[in-house]
């Protein structure tokens, strides 16, 4: 018999990073492009919690949420050499998918292709970018830069501005996109910083 839990797992503890990570993980996703409130993952409870409603027109061009069983510590700081530390959150994931998804709470198989190198007031907050696996459109996707650039450019624009407040100075530094090789590292770092601060949980 396969095994299974028989109460709901907490989505950052209770669920694995995927058996083939970091080349496929499995994906959380906490928004989508039809949110115009930002969600997140609570993280005492694992509910979803309001974050804040999207500013103006701002809403993800992708889905977004986290990869379980990852946390943003030392390790992934040393990898964004303009943060200072690691933002203490999961490894965040945008997912490129043709059809909609429109739903959020749903958990996802997705194949790295790169990511974007964010600092967040001196915190590092990668944003791993992913195709969702056996996607008709985006599934022959193996690099960031086979994605389309007006979609990519799309989720640069969004993290670039999704924080904006008036009057207030803009916190968010893009520090450049990174391949497909770099974010398995990222990926695994986060791995690696989870388990020192939380031990590995389940697999």
């Amino acid at each position: 018999m396969a095994s299974f839990s028989r109460w709901r797992p907490h989505p950052w503890h209770g669920l694995a990073p995927g058996p083939d990570a970091p080349r496929v993980v499995h994906a959380y996703i906490e928004i989508t492009p039809f949110d115009a409130v930002k969600y997140e993952v609570d993280k005492e409870t694992g509910y979803l919690r309001v974050d804040r409603p999207q500013r103006y027109s701002s809403q993800p061009p992708c889905l977004y949420g986290f990869v379980p069983q990852t946390y943003c510590g030392e390790r992934v700081q040393a990898l964004s050499p303009s943060s200072d530390r690691g933002d203490e959150d999961p490894l965040d994931i945008c997912v490129l998918s043709e059809r909609p998804i429109n739903r959020a709470e749903v958990l996802l198989n997705a194949r790295v292709i790169g990511g974007l190198r964010i600092v967040d007031r001196g915190e590092a907050d990668d944003k791993i970018i992913a195709v969702l696996e056996n996607d008709d459109v985006f599934g022959g996707v193996q690099a960031l830069d086979q994605a389309p650039a007006a979609l990519v450019e799309r989720v640069r624009h969004y993290f670039a501005t999704y924080k904006l407040k008036p009057g207030a100075e803009n916190a968010i530094v893009l520090d450049g996109t990174y391949d497909a090789a770099t974010a398995r590292r990222v990926i695994l770092a986060a791995i690696d910083d989870y388990a020192e601060r939380f031990g590995t949980l389940s697999t």
